[in-house]
């Protein structure tokens, strides 16, 4: 087989991708005239939207790092807070997750509702929480979760956003999408249609 002949075995997922359907759940009424100006509070009212909606977990996110090679890495966790320190996340400093933080403290956050088509993305350099931060929210979690976990080993980071985009998919493909920029100020919403 030369790298230009296709891969048999590929050729029945490959069809079978191409025959589903995408952007089949129902999005709901979004007034454009009425964006808050802290996209905190419009992604407040998304979430615990797809909450109400039946979207299960809806607090689960992928995060994404490159590793030291520049290669981007994703994985899904929990967000556990979003406040004006940055949108937080936790785990263990000797994670992949954790060495690549440390050696790159950037990332790209990614929610993805689909009964809604819905997504909010959010980038930006990360941070760590104050020690006493992380060891409070280590001392939130239950025993079974905390045994494993070496002392001093428990981080809370906070994703200080850059970009924040509120994205709503629709059929006819002219989706919406609302980017927030931060500035000295607050926030500025900038509404595009692709």
């Amino acid at each position: 087989m030369t790298p230009d002949e296709p891969n048999p075995a590929a050729v029945p997922i490959n069809d079978w991708l191409r025959g589903r359907h995408a952007l089949t759940g129902v999005a709901p009424e979004w007034d454009l005239d009425a964006l808050p100006d802290d996209p905190r509070a419009l992604f407040a009212t998304w979430v615990q939207g797809a909450a109400d909606a039946g979207v299960a977990e809806p607090h689960t996110v992928t995060l994404a790092t490159v590793d030291a090679d520049g290669v981007p890495d994703a994985r899904t966790l929990i967000l556990k807070r979003v406040d004006d320190q940055g949108w937080a996340f936790a785990s263990t400093r000797s994670s992949r997750k954790g060495r690549q933080l440390a050696d790159a403290p950037a990332a790209a956050l990614n929610f993805w509702w689909q009964p809604q088509v819905r997504a909010v993305r959010v980038r930006g350099r990360v941070r760590e929480a104050p020690a006493a931060e992380s060891a409070a929210d280590l001392a939130a979690r239950s025993a079974a979760a905390r045994a494993d976990v070496a002392d001093g080993d428990w981080v809370l980071w906070r994703v200080v956003p850059s970009r924040i985009e509120f994205w709503q998919g629709s059929r006819d493909r002219r989706h919406t999408r609302v980017v927030y920029v931060p500035h000295e100020d607050g926030w500025t919403p900038t509404i595009n249609r692709d």
